[in-house]
């Protein structure tokens, strides 16, 4: 049996590798978005239009927890039109940019200027970065899902099924 001193050692590590993974997290980000810094969003959201686009953003758990946080726990309703639940109302921002997840940021889409060729070593490698930062949290998460998957199990109120059983994440 764990005694309460050894709990709250356990914890603290725990905490301490969460902090220290939310670090490189934002790192990922930060270097993400200096790779995408030479292109140019026009902003138009259409991106944000999942059900439109069909290509709808992965998140590792670390990623979810953080859209999460940036909205003090509350998950933002469903939208109508099939939009990314983290737009703001009227369907025209980001309401987490600066915590939008990796998927977001290294989406490129037909309406983008800059460079002809997008940096795809750069998204590579921040890529398994941004595994090796979920895999420290859980050893045993062995992949994303996707947003709305995730957004759908925490309607349900329960942790969201694997995408790809059983290697996905539990």
């Amino acid at each position: 049996m764990t005694r309460p001193a050894e709990w709250d050692t356990q914890r603290s590590q725990r905490a301490r590798a969460r902090r220290a993974a939310l670090q490189e997290l934002a790192a990922v980000y930060r270097q993400a978005d200096a790779a995408y810094r030479p292109y140019g969003c026009p902003a138009t959201a259409e991106c944000c239009q999942l059900a439109t686009t069909q290509r709808e953003p992965w998140l590792w758990p670390v990623e979810w927890k953080l859209l999460l946080q940036a909205k003090s726990g509350q998950l933002p309703p469903e939208r109508p039109d099939g939009g990314c639940p983290f737009l703001e109302a009227d369907g025209k921002r980001c309401s987490v940019y600066a915590a939008r997840p990796f998927g977001c940021r290294t989406y490129y889409c037909h309406r983008v200027r800059g460079p002809a060729r997008e940096p795809i070593e750069a998204v590579a490698a921040l890529s398994a970065r941004l595994e090796r930062v979920a895999q420290t949290l859980d050893a045993d998460c062995a992949g994303p899902r996707p947003l709305l998957a995730w957004a759908r199990q925490a309607r349900q109120g329960g942790a969201p099924r694997p995408a790809r059983a059983p290697e996905a994440c539990p």
